[in-house]
């Protein structure tokens, strides 16, 4: 079991995102803490990868702010970084490495959990793959390697953009087990997905982009 994170609060305001001279969302305002989710819908197009992207850090809103426990998240980049892991809708895995070799990679651009590779690999049951060359494995194989990731690394804040993608109902209903788990330790889940997610009671805000786009 992994020790609870630390406490921490997620605030956006007022955010808003233009693509193409086209506004995808505007005064969008949320506050995420311990143990909730931000489940984001919305038709293609909509804006979903792009808000999670901006979450992320990796690009900026048009409008609004982010802060993390009060501070700007643009201001503190290397600690919130450091507080956050991104698994996007591509897997984003090293294809000429295996499988333990792209967990190690993972690891080392973040702070390492107390799970250990070989575990890792065996709760995604890729056990006897840890020496597989990533090209190797089949696409739903490649996805839960890509959401290994999440588990030998120590970050309170997922930001998953489609997770379910080539998973399989079983590897669906695992990968909603990795999250209630990390919900359970005062994680922070922000999520997009076409699929029903089953967390329990989870304490979860949906947001639904559709409603917001011009």
């Amino acid at each position: 079991m992994t020790d609870s994170y630390p406490l921490a609060t997620l605030e956006a305001r007022e955010l808003s995102c233009i693509r193409d001279d086209r506004e995808l969302f505007s005064d969008l305002s949320f506050t995420l803490g311990a143990a909730q989710v931000l489940l984001i819908e919305g038709r293609n197009g909509s804006g979903k990868t792009s808000l999670l992207r901006i979450l992320c850090g990796i690009r900026m809103p048009d409008t609004g702010s982010i802060t993390w426990n009060g501070g700007d998240i643009y201001r503190l980049i290397t600690g919130y970084n450091a507080c956050t892991a991104y698994v996007g809708h591509k897997d984003g895995i090293k294809l000429d490495l295996t499988a333990e070799e792209n967990l190690i990679f993972a690891r080392s651009l973040g702070s390492s959990s107390d799970i250990s590779l070989s575990l890792a690999l065996e709760q995604m049951e890729l056990g006897g793959y840890e020496d597989l060359q990533a090209i190797n494995l089949s696409a739903g194989q490649k996805r839960r390697l890509a959401l290994a990731r999440l588990l030998v690394t120590r970050s309170t804040l997922w930001i998953l953009d489609e997770p379910f993608t080539s998973l399989d109902t079983h590897g669906i209903a695992m990968v909603e087990d990795m999250v209630t788990n990390h919900l359970a330790n005062g994680g922070m889940l922000a999520v997009t997905s076409h699929h029903p997610v089953n967390l329990g009671n989870a304490d979860i805000q949906r947001i639904n982009l559709s409603e917001r786009s011009a």
